[in-house]
């Protein structure tokens, strides 16, 4: 790879970043001078980078202006939302029908023990790496390769929508006894239970969310 390809690949990975982690919130704007020095890259492989962030939606080109980060649709987020459900609510059910030994199920239960320790310290970007953790953990034990890239292929842009609410919706006190209520499930083989669980789980969350993207929707008006 050449040096050039290096850098456009580097200034495209940074900014990735920062946009799905909120760290550039929505209407966050930026000259590409700016952007440029903060990054320690030209201006060149910098327009290239955002050129190919422009094609995946994430921010827009100003005239003079540099770049805006692009607002979430609401309405994008609750497609988002009902597709990975349903997904992960299969995926849930194939883990308890195979009812996993004791060993496979600890990243779960450890995934869960470590949301609530963070939210105790009211550590919120703790909680949400945990939170990810026990999902990505219950992907993987359900032995269906095409359900966990088709999962996967939506996982940033569930991301960015859970660290752009991290500090809008309500404290995120439930999840901890629904995982352990899911775990529960899995461990009794309950293959209807676990896919019931995992589904009222992230419905629950789901209306959260898109609570907080239609009051924002409504100010970006």
């Amino acid at each position: 790879m050449s040096p050039r390809r290096t850098r456009v690949d580097q200034a495209y990975a940074a900014l990735r970043r920062r946009i799905l982690d909120n760290a550039y919130a929505p209407g966050y704007r930026a000259l590409e001078s700016a952007l440029a020095e903060e990054l320690g890259v030209s201006r060149t492989p910098l327009r290239e980078a955002l050129i190919r962030l422009q094609d995946e939606g994430l921010v827009e080109d100003v005239p003079r202006h540099g770049m805006r980060v692009l607002p979430v649709s609401a309405e994008s987020m609750r497609e988002l939302y009902e597709v990975m459900t349903a997904l992960e609510s299969s995926a849930a059910e194939m883990v308890a029908r195979r009812r996993p030994p004791p060993a496979e199920l600890r990243p779960l239960q450890q995934a869960t023990r470590d949301m609530a320790r963070a939210l105790r310290a009211d550590d919120l970007e703790a909680w949400a790496q945990a939170d990810e953790r026990f999902h990505r953990a219950l992907l993987e034990l359900c032995g269906n390769r095409l359900l966990v890239q088709a999962v996967l292929g939506y996982w940033d842009r569930a991301h960015r929508a859970r660290m752009f609410t991290l500090r809008l919706r309500p404290k995120p006190v439930h999840s901890t006894r629904e995982h352990a209520a899911l775990v529960a499930r899995i461990r009794a083989g309950d293959a209807r239970g676990a896919f019931a669980a995992n589904r009222a789980h992230r419905e629950r969350a789901s209306r959260e969310l898109l609570a907080i993207f239609e009051q924002y929707r409504l100010k970006e008006a």
